[in-house]
């Protein structure tokens, strides 16, 4: 399936899918089974999404190193290949607008395009949360899973001491990617708060019934300590100290009441994955708030349709789940689009879904488990006064707190006062802070606080792409 070229206006698909992850691609193939005109349309030159990224055409001379459950991604990626002309893909397009009328907006070779479809999928995906701390804009400084797209995009690996700093399941994988591919130095601190273990356990009973999950994370924690990998857990008040050039040079922590600190050349941050909002944000569709893992969700029925009409999100865009549940969420929600869009009896969808709903059920059992267990710490979520939160405008954490002194409410007025969220991320890597940030500087809710407005373009375009856009289409 080679990507497809296409004038600036295109003729109407039947469905648009957003993103070629596990969601994306398993949303596509649906369509394209039940005959269904389907745009896939994807930022990556390859389909894959993050946790599959490259899985069609890895640098890497083997692949194995990165787990079994990598293989999964490669046949999707044949699959979706074998799609033939059922399906238009349209690689490294950047979805710079998505309009309530269902138009979408984007950039591909140097000129914008639009594209019409009578229904969306958004499978958009999850993105890390960020994880501010003193010194984390050094160089040398990355997040767990730009490091893992490093190696797996690139075949990159790093040389010399590195730190794997934060709590979730991610920082474990790649550390045990890293000693595969032959990296001999690494060190884990893990902040996971010592309590989270307790509340997680109550949660085991039905964890068990996905007990494939527990499986593969105790014999990843088992690998790394059989290869000597010093896993420091508890570890508090993370600050990165710089060497005499000015890159990362150590990681200095608190365990109880012994201070530490590692030496590294690279230092990975990693606290959990959040749902990308962005494009379900830019089109006021209803969110909620997630207490548990403190994050913003869209709201979405059991199928995946959101509170716009004819707009689907599968995947972790709707809730953190994982690859094989994002895989069942893309089907349904195709399967949902196909029977609005009177290709499906509402019997004959529900008759499809039973079996990708189970497989749904199975691989979400885990996930109160792992929330309880890997909630964020509070550490991270209001962090001091000299943290640069916006990277972008280089707003600290302090200075946050003096603009709700002075009368700053809530993260659109932040706005104002300082640009935070203003830069090219568009608030995604700021935008969770400052919320916390507000909310506990004027003792609310985060909720009551609430989010970044979040309008078009979602991405970079230039004011000569739609120049040419707009001549094309007169």
């Amino acid at each position: 399936m080679p990507p497809s070229a296409m004038p600036a206006i295109a003729a109407p698909y039947d469905l648009a899918v957003i993103g070629a992850g596990p969601a994306g691609m398993a949303a596509t193939l649906s369509a394209c089974e039940l005959g269904l005109r389907v745009a896939l349309i994807d930022e990556q030159h390859q389909p894959g999404g993050q946790i599959y990224r490259a899985a069609g055409a890895s640098p890497l001379a083997d692949v194995a190193l990165l787990g079994p459950d990598y293989r999964r991604g490669r046949e999707l990626v044949a699959a979706l290949r074998a799609c033939g002309a059922a399906c238009d893909y349209y690689a490294s397009a950047a979805v710079w607008q998505v309009t309530p009328s269902l138009e979408i907006g984007f950039s591909a070779g140097g000129r914008s395009r639009l594209l019409r479809a009578s229904a969306i999928v958004a499978a958009t995906g999850a993105m890390e949360r960020p994880m501010p701390i003193p010194g984390w804009t050094l160089p040398g400084v990355m997040t767990a899973g730009a490091g893992q797209i490093a190696m797996k995009s690139a075949g990159f690996v790093p040389v010399g001491p590195v730190v794997l700093a934060g709590s979730g399941p991610l920082l474990f994988l790649v550390a045990w990617q890293y000693l595969n591919a032959g990296v001999t130095s690494i060190a884990v601190v893990e902040t996971t708060p010592v309590g989270n273990h307790a509340r997680a356990l109550r949660h085991l009973p039905r964890a068990l019934r996905a007990a494939s999950y527990l499986r593969k994370g105790v014999t990843l924690i088992a690998a790394l300590a059989k290869a000597g990998v010093p896993i420091r857990r508890g570890a508090q008040d993370l600050r990165v100290l710089p060497d005499e050039s000015g890159r990362v040079g150590r990681l200095q922590y608190r365990i109880g009441s012994r201070l530490l600190t590692d030496p590294c050349n690279l230092l990975l941050l990693h606290q959990g994955v959040v749902p990308n909002t962005q494009l379900t944000r830019s089109l006021d569709c209803a969110h909620a708030w997630d207490e548990g893992q403190r994050c913003w969700r869209p709201v979405t029925d059991k199928w995946g349709a959101s509170s716009l009409d004819g707009l689907w999100v599968a995947g972790d865009g709707a809730g953190i789940g994982g690859a094989l549940a994002a895989e069942s969420q893309g089907r349904l929600a195709a399967l949902d689009a196909a029977r609005s869009l009177g290709r499906l009896t509402p019997d004959r969808r529900d008759e499809m879904a039973s079996a990708p709903r189970r497989q749904l059920s199975r691989n979400l059992a885990i996930r109160p488990f792992l929330d309880a267990l890997y909630a964020p710490a509070p550490d991270f979520l209001a962090p001091p006064d000299e943290t640069v939160v916006c990277r972008c405008e280089e707003v600290t954490a302090g200075d946050i707190r003096r603009f709700v002194a002075a009368g700053c409410t809530g993260p659109n007025q932040l706005k104002i006062f300082s640009r935070c969220g203003m830069g090219p991320c568009q608030g995604r890597s700021c935008g969770l802070t400052a919320g916390e940030i507000i909310a506990a500087a004027r003792g609310v809710p985060v909720p009551e606080a609430g989010y970044y407005r979040i309008r078009a373009p979602l991405k970079p375009v230039t004011l000569g792409q739609l120049s040419d856009l707009s001549m094309e289409a007169d």
